[in-house]
């Protein structure tokens, strides 16, 4: 099950160009495509009303998107709005048309009910717009897991010291022993861990050259279903950064993480990574998206050998521990979500009206 009232992230804003590209977002098919005249990106059920054609087969003309079997045409409404040979267009000659905004990016569409689509529900990310202070790099990978047990991921960092040893995690105990503050939102959840006086992990070292121990945070804020922000970053001992995490010097970054679900059992993850430490140095930001890239292909396949083995076992037997405490508030909110989709919304009753009382 998925919760369809809400922004998923479709695709990354230069993925769509001057030809139709096909996603599965929530089991259901999607063709995006950009209108030849404006630009504007638009998404449409990937299939024809006609035959049932994939229109992911067709091309963008001047009209809207044609499908590649017997060339109607749909715009950006998804109504008909030509069939070769045929002056008149059936009213039912349409195809279902999703919400689909362009923001900081992204590429954000709305999979429920249409007249809920609110766009001031879909978060900022204003870093992706500063490229000379926060200069950065994003990818999207396949990943064959649901997307839940990629947010699980996000939301116990502890498993950093044991996956990630050689790159963004370093010594385990260090992880273990973090200080963390979870703080509960109506929209997901916001956490904090910082451990204080610590050995910087290796990616820290080549990013900033620390010669020493550090303090180092790790900031999240996770916003219900699939999006997670995040501010990580270190500065040597001695400066003070529990109360100025804004100083020059030192190591931070900012990372956004976007996690769309696909089908049951795989999905999309959106990421990005930004720069802030050495900001005109482009060597820089590329060596940290190789980094964090590695460090990511590293929870993949942990991920997708996760998801193997509980499709064969199913989660009846799996056992929450101390550190599983965001994780376990994380999915609390998305089962409440679920729940309200699911729940039917009880009429009103109202009071008859004087001329609906039949007369004695």
């Amino acid at each position: 099950m998925f919760i369809k009232n809400a922004w998923y992230i479709a695709a990354w804003a230069h993925e769509v160009k001057d030809q139709p590209m096909a996603r599965t977002i929530c089991n259901e098919s999607v063709v995006l495509f950009r209108d030849k005249a404006s630009g504007k990106a638009s998404a449409l059920e990937d299939r024809c009303c006609h035959r049932g054609t994939p229109l992911r087969f067709g091309e963008v003309v001047e009209e809207g998107l044609q499908c590649g079997y017997h060339g109607m045409v749909f715009d950006c409404s998804g109504s008909c709005v030509h069939i070769p040979g045929q002056a008149t267009i059936p009213k039912q000659a349409r195809v279902r048309a999703y919400p689909l905004v362009e923001k900081d990016e992204f590429l954000w569409i709305w999979m429920g009910e249409p007249q809920d689509a609110d766009e001031s529900k879909i978060l900022d990310y204003p870093w992706h717009n500063d490229y000379r202070k926060w200069p950065h790099k994003h990818e999207v990978y396949h990943v064959k897991a649901n997307y839940m047990l990629m947010v699980d991921n996000l939301m116990d960092l502890t498993h950093l010291g044991y996956v990630h040893k050689t790159t963004i995690g370093g010594n385990p105990k260090v992880h273990i022993d973090a200080k963390m503050t979870v703080t509960p939102k109506d929209s997901g959840l916001h956490y904090i861990r910082w451990m204080l006086d610590s050995i910087p992990p290796p990616s820290y070292v080549k990013a900033a050259g620390f010669q020493g121990r550090v303090d180092r945070w790790q900031e999240f804020e996770y916003i219900a279903p699939g999006s997670i922000i995040q501010w990580s970053g270190a500065l040597d001992v001695g400066r003070g950064a529990a109360e100025n995490r804004e100083q020059e010097g030192g190591f931070q970054l900012r990372l956004f993480h976007g996690l769309t679900p696909e089908t049951d059992n795989t999905c999309f993850y959106y990421w990005s990574t930004a720069n802030g430490y050495r900001q005109d140095d482009p060597a820089a930001t590329e060596q940290l998206f190789q980094e964090i890239s590695r460090a990511f292909q590293e929870d993949k396949g942990i991920v997708e050998g996760q998801a193997e083995m509980l499709q064969k076992t199913g989660e009846s037997r799996l056992v929450d521990i101390v550190s599983d405490r965001a994780r376990v508030h994380m999915r609390r909110t998305v089962n409440r979500m679920l729940a309200q989709e699911e729940t039917p919304a009880v009429p009103v009753a109202m009071e008859p009206s004087a001329a609906a009382v039949p007369a004695k």
